[in-house]
């Protein structure tokens, strides 16, 4: 007698899974396009140069980066600024400008939030990722974001307008550390305690699929 040994699958398990991966992509598409929308509704901040804007568009990325991953909020970061690159009033820099940032606030986030899958863990990792974004914010700021932005205006005109708000600063680093560096910072924050709530909500629901 010859027994032949098959090997079983689960089709169940297997669309279970397909049906998971098509509602992340639906779910990241819509975070995408709400942060887009949310770019366009920018604020002038008072105690920054009139270049300088503050918006909401963050939180949508945040969100994306702690319940499915870096990945997926890097995805809803360029998204958001290919779509405004159509609308943008500082040729493509200030766009530049808030991928690298929102990257920097983004990868931390998800990264921590994934490996201390807790909700205690994501606010760790949004804290993190704000902190990361403001540093890293003088550094691409001074290296590349500004000096790119000189050929739309002169260093010395950016420097000026840092210098009506206030006139002891010095030079271009000391203008990022003593104003983009804190509003980024805030940026990150507002942005995270935004997100904490629906996530709060919707953690339970990514990680039930993440065990499978």
């Amino acid at each position: 007698m010859i027994f032949m040994q098959t090997q079983t699958t689960n089709p169940s398990g297997n669309k279970a899974h397909i049906v998971f991966d098509v509602r992340k992509l639906v779910f990241t598409a819509l975070l995408a396009a709400i942060s887009s929308v949310l770019m366009l509704f920018s604020i002038k901040v008072p105690l920054m140069p009139s270049f300088i804007s503050f918006d909401f568009s963050d939180f949508p990325a945040v969100m994306a980066s702690l319940t499915m991953g870096p990945i997926a909020g890097v995805f809803v970061c360029l998204v958001k600024n290919i779509i405004n690159l159509f609308s943008s009033m500082t040729g493509g820099v200030g766009e530049l400008s808030n991928f690298i940032l929102s990257c920097c606030l983004v990868i931390p986030a998800g990264i921590i939030g994934r490996k201390i899958n807790t909700y205690k863990g994501a606010v760790i990792g949004c804290v993190v990722g704000s902190v990361v974004m403001a540093l890293l914010s003088i550094v691409s700021n001074y290296f590349l974001v500004y000096p790119i932005y000189e050929n739309i205006m002169p260093i010395e005109a950016i420097i000026n307008m840092y210098k009506e708000i206030n006139p002891n600063v010095n030079g271009l680093l000391e203008c990022l550390i003593v104003f983009n560096c804190p509003f980024t910072l805030i940026k990150g924050l507002v942005a995270s305690v935004l997100c904490m709530p629906l996530y709060k909500v919707l953690r339970p629901v990514f990680n039930s699929y993440y065990r499978k």
